[in-house]
């Protein structure tokens, strides 16, 4: 079977600039225009490979983890201090961490605009051409959705970056962003397949439903939202796995509870292994012991299983004193000077001979159990409380909680944000989450350092962009 590696196959190929006329008579070796680099069905496919190569290494974690109350920086004391930053919400425009995640996510616009200008003109077999437009108006959407819930007002790009016009864009409104996303998201959908025998890793139908009943969670669309779900259910393709550890192992990308997510590659020619487990691991494995859980986060296991023991989301998610490690080890609290927690999600066993960031572990970004969390959610906000219940307790029997039985909408509305925060731990969506539950949620988990401006905080555009962008000024 193949599976899509992550690999930029012609470096320099998304300059994709011309020459000013003159200035050399002969073809630049190694380079290309956009009109000499889109004229075939595999150039058409490389050009997909690389959108899909931009998202490795991303440092969302540094947002969804660390901006909310499930984790704080820590790593060495004086090591990229921006994130502190980022953690007390006292991050500046000249922020390196925004200025990074801010150019690296529309690098991955940019190229995804290119493939969606330029691969309709290719004489190639049309089923192929529609299906990687349709992957990368997937991934695009994905990178603005991102965006757009860390910064809220944002330069919306669509097109080439080759012109002033296109280069230098202002503002959108979070509102037109979402419309966006919609547009990009059912028209993806229409041209994605359910599976793909070959090719696995790349984006599907049930993909660009997730994300989209996502979009419309997240702007209070709930009946809607339920409608896509009904949708994605339907394909019949997703199912939760039975163990949740086994969801963070090697060969996990291949579960059929992962919607869509990041799959690694183990070569050390071109070092595209998950590095996650590299920041995360403590530092007697090379690792940087950074996203230090909290106890706030372990403090939210509270209730045993119906065999009356832990609930075993809780180690599978995180190291803690005393409990089994990797390679036959404990966990020790002194790995962590920062709260005596590491997350456990995205490390693994050392391999002899293998550099620790050849981890080959999966991030998912869209798992069915945030899928049924989000039909809870839904559900519930549109009166049909004993309805949620039933999602909930998909979800509470496979870790061996006891069934719900029955709630009002208020308390089955915080056992849905609880569950989410135990079920999705460290998997880069609570302090989103937080956000879209508004300023009392949001202050009751981060103060004393949020700083509430309505309609909800967001993060500064960075410098780097004010400086250079003269449409945002």
């Amino acid at each position: 079977m193949k599976t899509i590696k992550f690999i930029l196959a012609i470096a320099g190929f998304f300059l994709l600039t011309t020459s000013c006329e003159g200035f050399l008579q002969a073809d630049l070796k190694g380079q290309y225009t956009s009109e000499s680099f889109f004229t075939s069905a595999g150039n058409a496919i490389t050009a997909t490979t690389g959108v899909y190569n931009s998202l490795y290494g991303s440092t969302l974690w540094i947002f969804g983890d660390v901006a909310s109350d499930d984790a704080v920086k820590g790593g060495n004391a004086g090591d990229q201090a921006d994130i502190n930053d980022i953690n007390d919400f006292s991050a500046k425009a000249d922020n390196g961490i925004l200025n990074t995640y801010w150019q690296n996510t529309y690098e991955t616009i940019a190229r995804a605009n290119n493939v969606i200008a330029y691969v309709p003109g290719i004489e190639m077999d049309q089923t192929l051409g529609k299906r990687l437009v349709a992957e990368v108006k997937f991934l695009r959407a994905y990178a603005y959705f991102n965006l757009v819930n860390i910064f809220g007002e944002i330069p919306l790009k669509l097109d080439p970056q080759n012109t002033g016009e296109t280069i230098y864009v202002g503002l959108s409104d979070v509102s037109s962003i979402y419309k966006q996303l919609e547009k990009d998201l059912r028209e993806a959908e229409s041209d994605l397949p359910i599976f793909h025998d070959l090719d696995k890793g790349r984006v599907t139908k049930g993909a660009a439903l997730g994300l989209l009943a996502k979009v419309a969670l997240y702007q209070k669309k709930y009946d809607e939202c339920l409608n896509i779900i009904q949708t994605l259910e339907g394909l019949g393709k997703y199912t939760l796995e039975d163990n949740y550890e086994d969801l963070f192992q090697t060969g996990a990308e291949d579960s059929h509870e992962v919607i869509f997510g990041i799959r690694y590659v183990d070569d050390d020619q071109v070092s595209l292994g998950n590095h996650l487990n590299v920041w995360f691991a403590p530092s007697i494995e090379g690792g940087y012991y950074f996203n230090a859980p909290t106890q706030s986060f372990v403090d939210a296991f509270t209730e045993k299983t119906i065999e009356g023991t832990d609930d075993p989301r809780l180690d599978a998610s995180i190291g803690r004193d005393g409990k089994p490690w990797f390679n036959n080890t404990v966990f020790s609290a002194s790995w962590s000077e920062a709260t005596g927690y590491l997350v456990k999600k995205y490390n693994e066993d050392m391999i002899p001979g293998k550099a620790k960031a050849q981890s080959v572990i999966p991030y998912h970004a869209i798992r069915y159990a945030d899928i049924l969390l989000m039909k809870a959610e839904a559900l519930n906000e549109t009166n049909q409380t004993q309805a949620a219940v039933t999602e909930v307790n998909k979800i509470r029997r496979r870790v061996q909680l006891s069934d719900l039985t029955s709630a009002s909408q208020s308390v089955l509305r915080q056992i849905i944000r609880n569950e989410r925060r135990k079920e999705l731990g460290f998997e880069f969506h609570r302090f989103f989450d937080l956000m879209r539950w508004g300023r009392e949620v949001a202050e009751a988990a981060l103060a004393p350092n949020l700083k509430w401006t309505q309609p909800r905080f967001y993060f500064p555009i960075p410098q780097s962009e004010i400086d250079t962008n003269h449409a945002i000024q």
